[in-house]
């Protein structure tokens, strides 16, 4: 599915047919997925193919997770490297970013891990981390993140050292951005509890803009991305004051 919604970022609008011949799959199984993305909202169904949703349309969690994998990995070390050793306490938005760098964590036992995503919590369980703090709130389905008032008093209560942040967007007149207005709220109100941010955004990312704002460029102190990112937005992004720091991204 993943596939199939990268030709139609690329292309806009393809036939059904042209569709099962560039993905060697049966007519049956394309009008199969079209029909599930469109009942998501991520593509819309036409006679005898499909069309993309727009730039906009959020694709679900089970969905993301292993698109530019390889990268997340690479800008995940390069951020946890970024941590100071000892005791510490981290807030982690939701996302594929973040759960890399939760991943990339496993060796350490001397942090408490905050976060508002039920994904990284339990991913942050299984791996054996003994302190989690878990902000309640309304759970959102495509994102797994809970929000809303609940998750926002959580945060008002508590201080991190460091908030590693992900996003849908980050550009230079955009700030950090996500699909949803109240995601984009509690999250704001979780890096407002950190002296220090650190974002982590594969180069998919930077230089677009989705619906809402967490969080202005001026408030990030590091951006960990990798080297296809666009040049001239790290440049602006510096020009905001941002210490940027770029991995080079491996061949998938």
């Amino acid at each position: 599915m993943v596939a199939l919604l990268a030709i139609l970022r690329d292309r806009q609008e393809v036939q059904l047919r042209e569709l099962a011949d560039l993905l060697g799959a049966s007519a049956a199984t394309i009008r199969r997925d079209v029909a599930a993305l469109a009942d998501q909202g991520l593509l819309i169904r036409t006679h005898g193919g499909a069309r993309s949703a727009g730039v906009g349309a959020e694709l679900p969690v089970n969905l993301r997770d292993g698109r530019h994998r390889r990268a997340k990995e690479a800008i995940a070390r390069a951020a946890v490297s970024e941590l100071p050793v000892g005791k510490h306490a981290i807030a982690l938005t939701g996302g594929t970013t973040t759960a890399e760098v939760l991943r990339a964590l496993h060796h350490r036992r001397d942090l408490t891990i905050v976060t508002n995503s039920v994904g990284i919590a339990l991913e942050a369980a299984n791996q054996g981390q003994q302190r989690v703090l878990i902000a309640g709130g309304i759970l959102r389905p495509s994102s797994l993140e809970l929000v809303g008032s609940l998750a926002e008093s959580t945060f008002k209560q508590i201080n991190v050292g460091t908030a590693i942040v992900g996003c849908d967007g980050l550009s230079i007149e955009g700030g950090l951005t996500t699909h949803d207005d109240v995601e984009a709220a509690t999250n704001h109100t979780m890096i407002e509890r950190a002296p220090r941010i650190i974002a982590v955004a594969d180069g998919s990312k930077i230089g677009r803009v989705t619906l809402a704002r967490l969080a202005d460029v001026g408030d990030i102190d590091l951006l960990v991305t990798d080297d296809t990112a666009d040049p001239e937005q790290i440049e602006g992004i510096r020009a905001r004051g941002v210490q940027v720091k770029t991995v080079q991204a491996p061949r998938e």
